[in-house]
């Protein structure tokens, strides 16, 4: 009986200690870069996240609208940018594990480009794809 209660005190400690290291770990601020990653208008599926761009007759404006339905957003937080500058990034967390997605949204030309990908595991089960298209869909794009 003894021996089940340590180990299973072992197990809760691992679990608490990898749920802390997930929420608390620093985000390379390289996964914040957009260089080379503009893509022409249309849905791009990545492996761990999703692209979307669109051609936009005011992009500054729609970044801005775009921006707050954003920042908006439950356990979203704007890390880098803003709208006035053209480019902003941002980490939403899931809400049991606190597991980081990076969001990135920016102007390229014409075009306004946003991109979520995952930074821990390989597949993001959809969840990018679902949060951009909900929030392009409220902004009206």
């Amino acid at each position: 009986m003894k021996r089940a209660v340590t180990i299973l005190a072992l197990g809760l400690a691992v679990v608490v200690a990898a749920d802390g290291w997930v929420r608390l770990a620093p985000i390379d601020p390289a996964r914040f870069d957009v260089d080379g990653l503009a893509k022409a208008p249309g849905d791009h599926p990545e492996t761990g996240g999703f692209q979307a761009v669109r051609d936009v007759s005011d992009p500054p404006a729609q970044m801005a609208a775009l921006d707050k339905i954003i920042r908006g957003t439950a356990r979203t937080k704007r890390v880098a940018g803003s709208a006035d500058e053209g480019y902003a990034a941002y980490v939403t967390r899931s809400a049991l594990w606190g597991f980081p997605d990076v969001t990135t949204l920016w102007i390229e030309g014409d075009t306004l480009q946003i991109r979520g990908h995952l930074v821990y595991g390989k597949s993001d089960l959809g969840v990018n794809e679902a949060r951009i298209k909900g929030w392009l869909d409220e902004v009206g794009l």
